[in-house]
């Protein structure tokens, strides 16, 4: 299997490289309206942004940054296939703003802008990111009234294009092999997961931090795990340090994504060469981690009815039977697009 992974620089309010319905899923963290490290992006974006926070008109800043935003998510609209799913990472922010502190509430607002579309809304998963300092409370500290929570989650989104789910073809191998296990179904479908941790930035260039926002791994990943199957297309339109794109190679699906900073291709092109190893290292996770679960399943007086077509140990449904993982052996890259060669991962122990 051979999946291929492109990198467009250019403004995703204009997605001209894709076709219409070209996409089968969307995964992404846009800027935040109204936190700081992102006023001078949205202010280079659409005019009249750095005036309205200068004025002290953070409702009015905060419409206008969310104006750009809703740009980049009518042309979703356009290149995702009917029933395509687009999962957007984002958080509220809080800010004081001429001497008025409030929360803005990013996620609604994106949520109305999907809804006036004709996205369906679907449950959405909140994730636990603990990555402020022990000092946690504003305004009066142990004082009450004036105290205020500490923003520690973020949401993600998730919306289907149309009314209608995706359809396949009746026993779709690259639908099946693509099959999570039971217990990880679980886990993943939960509404809230405690068990990813936010992280900063590891880049070198401060400049760049500056301009990049923590998104682990680990989120992405279970995203196209969870919403695609393989060959799937996976676009992020605010790409970044390129995490989607390393989770879709992982994964075994294709990606494109769009980036202002052709820096950051830079950067990409460093990780590349850990490739192989991380999708070795976490197809072995998945395979141990599944072994372990029967053990501890028997161990507590249970049992299976069927067994993996593709590994020797038992499984917990008959959908899981032909699921298949696959590791990354090579990735190339020739004329802006990477070629990552896939093989299947065999069963040993």
């Amino acid at each position: 299997m051979e999946t291929r992974h492109r990198i467009v620089v250019g403004d995703s309010r204009e997605l001209s490289e894709l076709d219409d319905d070209s996409v089968e899923l969307v995964v992404t963290s846009p800027p935040y309206p109204m936190v700081e490290m992102w006023d001078d992006l949205f202010a280079e974006l659409r005019p009249g942004i750095g005036e309205r926070l200068d004025a002290g008109d953070g409702q009015g800043a905060f419409e206008a940054m969310h104006d750009v935003l809703d740009d980049v998510w009518t042309e979703l609209q356009r290149v995702l296939v009917e029933g395509g799913i687009a999962c957007i990472n984002v958080g509220d922010a809080t800010r004081k703003v001429d001497d008025s502190f409030r929360v803005y509430p990013n996620h609604s607002r994106i949520v109305s802008a999907f809804e006036a579309l004709g996205f369906e809304p679907l449950p959405e998963l909140l994730w636990r990111k603990p990555v402020n300092s022990g000092t946690k409370f504003m305004g009066s500290g142990m004082v009450p009234p004036n105290a205020y929570v500490t923003l520690e989650h973020e949401y993600v989104l998730v919306f289907r294009n149309g009314v209608e789910s995706r359809s396949f073809e009746p026993g779709a191998d690259r639908r099946y092999e693509a099959a999570y296990f039971w217990e990880e179904r679980n886990q993943w479908f939960s509404d809230v997961w405690t068990d990813v941790a936010g992280r900063g930035q590891a880049l070198d260039d401060d400049e760049l931090r500056d301009r990049s926002a923590a998104y682990p791994f680990e989120i992405p990943y279970r995203l196209i795990s969870m919403y695609s199957v393989y060959g799937d297309t996976v676009l992020d339109p605010f790409w970044g340090t390129g995490t989607t794109s390393l989770a879709a190679m992982v994964a075994g699906r294709n990606s494109v994504g769009y980036e202002l900073d052709r820096e950051f291709i830079r950067l990409f092109d460093e990780q590349i060469g850990r490739v192989p190893e991380l999708s070795e290292s976490i197809g072995r996770e998945r395979l141990d981690a599944h072994r372990q679960f029967v053990v501890d399943r028997r161990d507590e007086g249970g049992s299976f009815e069927y067994e993996s077509d593709q590994y020797e140990f038992p499984v917990m449904t008959k959908q899981e039977q032909k699921l298949r993982l696959y590791r990354v052996t090579d990735v190339a890259e020739s004329d802006g697009t990477y070629r990552a060669a896939h093989h299947p991962l065999d069963d040993r122990a």
